[in-house]
């Protein structure tokens, strides 16, 4: 460790046996710390290149960190996510579809997108295919249908993943967006819609929360391999 690297153990004790005791390992959430510690927990978990680790809400200073303790690190910059090591594990289970309802929900989206894939989902990505044109999610059935969880992310008035939850016989998992003009309360606005959603099966995460929308995706589709069923259509 540089001189003038700060000690670890003075603002972080990094729990690295969470993957054997839980099958899935600690996340660092960047925002709040300095690019220093944040440095410094990369060059501890260099030590463990068995284990996924995520740097979530990773600023430019954070990714500089990242990248200087760990060069081949995979940086999303449209996510703010850094994972090491870079290579995702190989995909198992079921898939994960990710939706954004809009361009300006991407960034999002792809946090979520990324967390599933680096906790071992093969995943797919469908961008702006908000309410204003419903044409265009129903253009994507059939990849809908094919997943075993899907994360819609959406601002404004949070309404696509009740329309997705309609379309579909598997979990979906709501991810309200920070996106909207200001009766939106910051994302407040499509929170609250999301939690009185009509269609059952929707569970809720909080605000621009891509990393927990991932994570419980992931754990809904870890050991489904098959397509569900046809069902009513």
């Amino acid at each position: 460790m540089p001189d003038d690297q700060p000690d670890l153990a003075a603002f972080a004790d990094l729990d690295l046996g969470r993957a054997a005791r839980r099958g899935y390992p600690e996340a660092v959430y960047c925002e709040g710390k300095t690019p220093d510690q944040v440095g410094s927990i990369a060059a501890a978990v260099r030590a463990r290149p068995d284990v996924v680790t995520l740097f979530t809400r990773a600023g430019p200073g954070h990714a500089e960190a990242v990248r200087r303790e760990l060069p081949d690190a995979h940086h999303d910059t449209d996510a703010a996510l850094l994972a090491w090591p870079p290579e995702p594990p190989a995909p198992t289970g079921g898939l994960v579809v990710v939706v954004a309802a809009g361009t300006s929900d991407l960034p999002v989206a792809r946090e979520a997108l990324q967390t599933a894939r680096y906790l071992g989902r093969p995943t797919e990505l469908v961008v702006d295919v908000g309410v204003a044109g419903l044409h265009r999610v129903l253009g994507r059935l059939d990849l809908l249908r094919r997943a075993r969880a899907v994360v819609v992310a959406a601002g404004m008035d949070g309404a696509l993943p009740s329309v997705v939850a309609g379309l579909v016989a598997v979990p979906v998992v709501a991810l309200p967006t920070s996106v909207g003009y200001g009766a939106a309360f910051g994302g407040l606005a499509p929170l609250l819609a999301m939690l009185n959603a009509c269609a059952p099966g929707v569970a809720v995460v909080n605000i621009d929360n891509g990393y927990g929308a991932g994570h419980l995706a992931a754990q809904i589709a870890a050991h489904i391999a098959a397509p569900p069923p046809a069902g009513e259509r």
